[in-house]
């Protein structure tokens, strides 16, 4: 229908040709704008409003919850129930002044009544744990390794295990597929390489604790060749906690995809129809999510004089940890005490490798935003040469 208005006929001479309403001509030509037709989503939405018109903007909900936890703390009656909150708002000469009843729902759904109930609180923003990245102003690419695929063999073919290195990005949804006989540091590399070299530097790369991402633990302050290439290029990257979820569920969501559109789908006989099929759906995949692509932080170009360095140590990597009873975190090897007051809770460690700093952050998906330094122990990086 967009081809056909496009051509230079009429909208209601379109609606007349395809035997629907003016108004369906009107909204979709209206959604496809100025796009080119494969960047347009034309897929369906769901009826009616995404958000009830009457709802209370966020700004103002977030408003009455602070007033609240003010006067709780600082009100001389000592009052800080709905009522309260509305006169405080009235003397502030609030632009809004919600209903006493409006406040009392708002306390409600954000869990801020004294009452004993289930509290549905909203999720924190995608990337919650990274300033940058949860204001949507940089870029993450998380990437995962999925194993235990085996092509059967048949006619005296022995068996060919299948392993798939999967990557997508958290704004964008760029997505990318590798797979091979058999992951390596080396091999993930080349792959990272290709993938930047067409698509761009993200700020972040975010890996599990593999040694293939993290490097050997053998011995402690162990940065692997992943680690090494991205400080090279000025990505920063991020290990998630261990048996931790949500922290990697991007790339965990589309593993399952890409087992079930690539994998399950058809019959393989080989590692290269494996690879085939990868590739067209990677592509296909792109094509449909061109528009979220486009709409995601820019990312930067790998520069035309850079030269790969897997010598020197320099930027910052990032881990997230939990702490234990006795408010310590481990990572590389090492021991690091944080808080004692902070056990068995969530940190951000920023290994600052210019600074020979490690900084560790308080982290809570109930506050995304409060991210408080909790301690800074002095850190000596690793002087050995590397052997590559």
């Amino acid at each position: 229908m967009v081809s056909y208005v496009r051509k230079g006929h009429s909208l209601r001479k379109a609606a007349r040709h395809f035997g629907v309403s003016l108004c369906t001509i009107q909204r979709w030509v209206g959604r496809a704008g100025g796009q080119r037709l494969s960047r347009v989503d034309l897929s369906d939405k769901r009826s009616g409003c995404p958000t009830a018109p009457n709802r209370v903007a966020d700004d103002l909900e977030n408003r009455v919850l602070a007033l609240r936890k003010r006067l709780r703390t600082y009100s001389d009656l000592g009052e800080y129930g709905a009522t309260a909150i509305r006169d405080e708002l009235l003397r502030l000469r609030a632009r809004q002044v919600p209903s006493v009843r409006t406040i009392g729902r708002i306390l409600e759904r954000r869990g801020a009544l004294d009452g004993r109930q289930r509290v549905r609180r909203n999720p924190p923003p995608p990337g919650w744990y990274l300033e940058d990245l949860a204001g949507a102003r940089v870029e993450l690419d998380s990437f995962d390794i999925v194993e235990g695929l085996v092509i059967r063999g048949s006619k005296g073919k022995r068996p060919v295990g299948v392993e798939v290195f999967n990557g997508i990005s958290l704004h964008g949804g760029l997505m990318g597929s590798w797979p091979r006989g058999g992951i390596t540091a080396k091999n993930t590399m080349d792959s990272l390489l290709a993938h930047w070299q067409s698509f761009g530097l993200p700020a972040y790369a975010q890996f599990d604790n593999d040694r293939i991402f993290a490097g050997a633990h053998a011995r402690p302050d162990t940065f692997g060749r992943v680690i090494r290439l991205c400080l090279s290029l000025g990505v920063t990257p991020v290990f998630a906690p261990p048996r931790e979820t949500g922290f990697q569920a991007a790339v965990e969501n589309y593993n399952g995809r890409w087992q079930a559109k690539v994998w399950a789908r058809f019959e393989h006989d080989s590692l290269r129809s494996v690879q085939d099929r990868s590739r067209r759906f990677v592509a296909a995949a792109q094509l449909r999510s061109a528009a979220r692509i486009e709409s995601a932080p820019q990312r930067k170009p790998i520069p035309d004089d850079w030269k790969i360095d897997l010598q020197s140590l320099r930027g910052r990597v990032i881990f997230l940890r939990r702490t234990d009873a006795q408010g310590r975190v481990s990572l590389l090897g090492r021991s690091f005490d944080v808080s004692a007051t902070w056990t068995n809770r969530l940190v951000r460690t920023e290994l600052d490798l210019d600074q020979k700093q490690a900084r560790f952050y308080a982290l809570r998906r109930r506050e995304p935003t409060w991210q408080p330094l909790l301690k800074t122990h002095r850190y000596q990086p690793p002087e050995r040469r590397f052997i590559e």
